[in-house]
């Protein structure tokens, strides 16, 4: 990450955990402002972010459910930390994709989803 948008900017940080989820917060050219979970911001160039969804388990220990709902059976308990692949999501719940199981998270254990966003690949 940079102090701004572009290479004339010195770099604050260097993210190398792999499928980091990252919100962006301003655009500008090919350039993105970015956030961390952990509230750092700074500037990336496009060509280095993916469009795959992500999301990280936050802020403790969550189960993953074989479908929308806690009254669905459990599949998993994934400790606060672990990055999901978001597959789509709901009202209330999102389809994760996380350490070979495939099933369902409530967005409020998830960072890097939005509580009004629907969305399915």
């Amino acid at each position: 990450m940079r102090t701004g948008p572009g290479l004339k900017y010195p770099i604050t940080w260097v993210l190398v955990r792999e499928d980091l989820p990252v919100e962006i917060i301003r655009e500008f050219d090919t350039w993105r402002e970015i956030r961390t979970i952990d509230g750092d911001e700074g500037w990336v160039h496009s060509s280095l972010l993916s469009g795959k969804r992500t999301a990280i388990v936050s802020p403790y220990t969550r189960r993953v459910y074989k479908g929308a709902s806690e009254d669905s059976r459990p599949l998993a308990e994934i400790q606060p930390g672990v990055i999901v692949n978001v597959v789509e999501c709901e009202k209330e719940w999102c389809k994760i994709d996380v350490l070979n199981y495939d099933g369902w998270m409530p967005k409020d254990a998830l960072w890097g989803t939005y509580m009004h966003e629907e969305f399915n690949e």
